[in-house]
């Protein structure tokens, strides 16, 4: 005996873009597992994910000049759609979302847009990328000079006050313009 579903849960190809910003896809293999989360909550299946573009926003959006979008296409019940539209909203992870039907794409060419492996790839190479700047970050010091380099500071200022005090002692023992008139009288 074959359970078979309810007509109520047909699903419905969707073609979704989301807006992220720089700053989160630098931490790009955690966008990804969020927008996945998104959608199992929704009981949506993801048939093809890939990076559409990294580009200059029209307009500022919270502050962010770029943007990386990320398109996918998904096979949901449209009676949950809302929710994938309302979790994204309260994400703060996730700028924008552009959630359209796709109808006009068979599943084959959704499928064919699949660059899940780039993606993965991409998201190795920012996530390393991201270690060796917090590195460089790490060998950076601010404030006051390490132990080492304090002493050849300090000889160095000496030596240019050691000549001004040099210079300051010939003025005091030079003959001033007054004592020139004195002599002179």
């Amino acid at each position: 005996m074959t359970t078979e579903a309810p007509a109520s849960t047909k699903t419905v190809n969707y073609e979704v873009m989301f807006l992220i910003s720089q700053q989160e896809a630098t931490d790009l293999a955690g966008i990804i597992e969020h927008i996945d989360t998104i959608f199992e909550r929704a009981g949506a299946e993801r048939l093809a994910m890939r990076k559409w573009d990294e580009r200059r926003l029209a307009y500022d959006i919270d502050k962010q000049k770029r943007g990386v979008y990320i398109l996918c296409y998904i096979s949901a019940d449209p009676t949950r759609v809302q929710s994938i539209d309302r979790d994204v909203n309260l994400s703060e992870r996730i700028l924008r979302i552009l959630l359209l039907r796709a109808d006009h794409l068979s599943m084959d060419q959704m499928k064919a847009a699949d660059a899940r492996r780039e993606l993965e790839a991409e998201a190795k190479m920012r996530a390393d990328r991201a270690d060796q700047v917090e590195q460089t970050r790490s060998t950076v010091s601010l404030g006051a000079p390490e132990p080492e380099a304090a002493p050849a500071a300090t000889e160095g200022e000496q030596a240019p006050a050691e000549e001004g005090a040099g210079q300051g002692e010939d003025a005091d023992t030079a003959p001033s313009a007054e004592g020139d008139d004195e002599a002179k009288n």
